[in-house]
């Protein structure tokens, strides 16, 4: 399973409506990931230039972007990022892959 960050914020209309009737947004939109094979690892509300950052598990990119589209299609989210993420293991077999390719800088 694949894993990637995603950040997110909320519209001003998101944020009046949770307001208005708080929920626990992150857990409600984990269940419709579910349908895509998509869970969530862990959810955090963070301020800055995001409002949420989430850690989600894919069986791949497209389902994973399958499932972050509609969220972003539903109107409540103004802006996503998401990072795809590679485990220590993962990182260690790409720096090691690295090795093995022949670069050449430009003009070389």
């Amino acid at each position: 399973m694949a894993h990637y960050l995603c950040q997110a914020s909320y519209t001003s209309g998101s944020w009046a409506a949770q307001i208005k009737k708080p929920e626990n947004r992150i857990e409600q939109v984990g269940k419709m990931f579910a349908s895509k094979g998509v869970k969530f690892v862990s959810g955090y509300y963070s301020f800055g230039e995001f409002d949420l950052c989430l850690i989600v598990e894919g069986p791949d990119n497209v389902s994973t972007a399958s499932a972050l589209i509609a969220a972003a299609a539903g109107g409540a989210i103004s802006k996503i990022q998401t990072t795809a993420l590679l485990t220590s293991e993962e990182g260690l077999e790409a720096i090691k892959g690295a090795g093995s390719v022949e670069y050449r800088v430009p003009g070389a």
